[in-house]
C-alpha cells in the first residue's frame, strides 16, 4: 500500500537508546527504533542512540544511512579499504551491499536507513569478508 509517513510523529516518544556499545543485546533495539515501512526485502527504520553499534553487513543490497539529527562517524570496510565518513543532520550515504560497516555517535545521533534483509552482524574489531 502506498502511504505517507510522519517520521517525527514515528519517533514522537521513543527514548533514545544510551550507552550502545557493540554488545548491546538485540532485546534493547525494539522500543528505540521505529519500523517506517516494510517492502518484506527492505525495512525502513528510524531512531535515535548514543554510543557504537557493532558491525554489520547486508548481503541481499546496499543500505541507504539518513544523518536525520546529531552526529555520526560511519566506518565502512570497502574493496580499497576503511573509510570513515564524518556525518551530520541533512546528510546520507549509501553503504555497497555486503560492505561491513558501523556507527560511533558518542552525543547522540538520530538515524534513518533503509535497509536489507537480513542483517549479520560481529562484534570483532574488524571483521572479514568472510564472516
Amino acid at each position: 500500500m502506498t502511504k505517507a509517513v510522519s517520521i517525527e510523529k514515528a519517533l514522537e516518544g521513543r527514548p533514545v537508546l544510551k550507552g550502545r556499545t557493540p554488545f548491546t543485546a538485540p532485546d534493547e533495539f525494539g522500543p528505540v527504533f521505529a519500523t517506517l515501512a516494510d517492502t518484506g526485502k527492505t525495512g525502513v527504520f528510524a531512531g535515535s542512540f548514543e554510543g557504537e553499534s557493532a558491525w554489520e553487513r547486508h548481503r541481499n543490497g546496499d543500505e541507504l544511512v539518513q544523518i536525520l539529527g546529531g552526529h555520526a562517524t560511519v566506518s565502512v570496510l570497502t574493496e580499497e579499504g576503511r573509510v570513515e565518513l564524518e556525518m551530520s543532520a541533512g546528510m546520507l550515504t549509501i553503504v555497497p551491499q555486503g560492505c561491513w560497516h558501523k556507527f560511533n555517535a558518542p552525543n547522540g545521533v538520530t538515524v534513518m536507513t533503509m535497509t536489507p534483509q537480513p542483517t549479520d552482524h560481529s562484534t570483532s574489531d574488524l571483521p572479514s569478508k568472510d564472516e
